[in-house]
């Protein structure tokens, strides 16, 4: 039996729950990844997956084997990594994830990664914060920019590295055409914020979750005119329409050549939210991973991440 087929089979089938998506995904025939995983059963004695018309999870003893699996492949990639790298040009993958209001920022650290190491690709995904935690729990991910406030990290199996604070901004149409680009405006309450139409992320995505607290906090509910699971959406909700919306400094940071919009910084109270980048504490780094943690902590990056997130008040001009 190919031991290393066999586990990323199990993989799949984990993920994709289903033994016709699974070969499919790996590339082979349904068949094929039946009698490998078959196989695996019998390598290690025990039954790893239930079966009845079709796949019904996995045993204990099959967690057990995922578990193994995973660690085992992420340990291949690592090697496979080192052994093309140097120590002054690594080589290899980088598997960045980001919840959907950090993206800019994790892009212009791909960016900065590239740069420094052309050797590495930086694969750059958006995420939920559920699923930042359970790629980096699982090995999928080797970098994940996110709410560490969500994590109780006495307990937790992951390192952080903060990163920028965020701060909030309402933004909307302006009554003039500005200048030089995006206009920053005077603050704004968030109880004032309230009675406005507002398009706000959907009720599942964590920064809702912190917009709601500070609404609360003021002492108001919100009713939104629109609710979205898509950045873009909520974007162009303000910029192509005639509602308004609340957003971090990184995403307005994005919109500084938007002459017709402007932003206001909201207050009472002034609501401030670490994000941080996070990695899995005992799972061996990579060369890529090495290198973005180098980055990472640099302090050249933390200045320019935070020029292009935070109060905004050296935004860059267009």
């Amino acid at each position: 039996m190919n031991l290393l087929p066999s586990l990323r089979y199990l993989v799949a089938l984990h993920e994709h729950q289903h033994f016709g998506r699974a070969a499919l995904a790996c590339h082979i025939t349904q068949p094929a990844l039946s009698n490998a995983l078959r196989a695996l059963e019998s390598e290690f004695g025990v039954v790893i997956i239930r079966r009845d018309r079709a796949y019904a999870g996995f045993t204990p003893e099959g967690e057990r084997v995922l578990t193994l699996a995973r660690l085992m492949l992420h340990e291949y990639a690592v090697l496979q990594d080192d052994l093309k790298s140097r120590l002054d040009a690594p080589q290899g993958t980088l598997r960045l994830g980001a919840v959907p209001t950090a993206m800019p920022i994790a892009a212009r650290f791909a960016t900065q990664m590239k740069a420094r190491h052309p050797g590495i690709v930086p694969v750059v995904l958006s995420s939920t914060s559920t699923g930042l935690e359970q790629g980096l729990e699982d090995l999928t991910l080797d970098l994940a920019l996110g709410y560490p406030d969500r994590l109780d990290l006495k307990d937790s199996r992951l390192k952080v590295w903060p990163q920028y604070t965020e701060h909030y901004f309402l933004l909307r149409r302006s009554n003039k055409l500005a200048p030089d680009g995006l206009q920053m405006a005077p603050s704004m309450t968030w109880r004032e914020a309230a009675a406005l139409p507002l398009c706000l992320l959907t009720p599942d995505m964590h920064n809702r979750q912190i917009v709601n607290a500070a609404f609360a906090s003021a002492g108001v509910s919100v009713q939104p005119a629109m609710e979205t699971n898509s950045i873009l959406t909520m974007v162009l909700s303000v910029v192509e329409g005639s509602l308004c919306s609340v957003l971090p400094g990184s995403l307005v940071a994005t919109l500084r050549h938007e002459r017709e919009l402007e932003a206001l910084p909201l207050v009472g109270p002034d609501v401030a939210t670490p994000i941080c980048f996070m990695s899995h504490a005992s799972a061996r780094a990579s060369c890529a991973l090495e290198a973005a943690l180098v980055l990472a902590q640099d302090e050249d990056w933390l200045r320019h991440a935070a020029v292009h997130s935070g109060l905004l008040g050296a935004l860059p001009a267009p």
